[in-house]
């Protein structure tokens, strides 16, 4: 089942590159992302009312707390250089060089969460580095 729900994330990760391009011509980056955000706050929110988990905040400790406020804050930093990137050049490029955010996690789920490294996944995190060099080395014209 987790593959259906992880395909859903890339389709929509896909769709906001794709719409947040479009999105961002006469937008600043800063305010575009500030815009989404209130809609990410809304609908968050949202679905942990609707799903009745309001009441495991308080279940929530202090070490947890600090993690998905880390998390939150590189969440952050991640779109709005994502949104500015997206102003510069072109969203099939960018997103390339953004998504080698999958080798870097590979290697820190390694380094900090003792995930098992198998030749698989080493295979695969090298042929996204080798597809991003590919893009970062070609000439986009846009």
């Amino acid at each position: 089942m987790w593959i259906l729900w992880a395909l859903s994330a890339a389709i929509a990760a896909a769709l906001v590159i794709v719409l947040t391009k479009a999105g961002l011509k006469n937008v600043d980056s800063s305010v575009a992302f500030a815009i989404q955000s209130v809609f990410i706050l809304v609908i968050s929110w949202g679905v942990v009312f609707f799903q009745g988990n309001l009441g495991d905040l308080k279940e929530i400790d202090n070490k947890t707390w600090m993690l998905l406020i880390a998390a939150g804050v590189a969440t952050t930093l991640s779109s709005l250089f994502s949104f500015k990137a997206l102003t510069m050049g072109p969203a099939s490029y960018v997103v390339t060089m953004e998504r080698l955010s999958l080798v870097f996690a590979i290697i820190l789920s390694v380094i900090f969460l003792k995930e098992k490294i198998t030749w698989q996944l080493v295979t695969g995190a090298a042929i996204m580095v080798a597809g991003a060099v590919l893009v970062a080395l070609s000439d986009p014209k846009e």
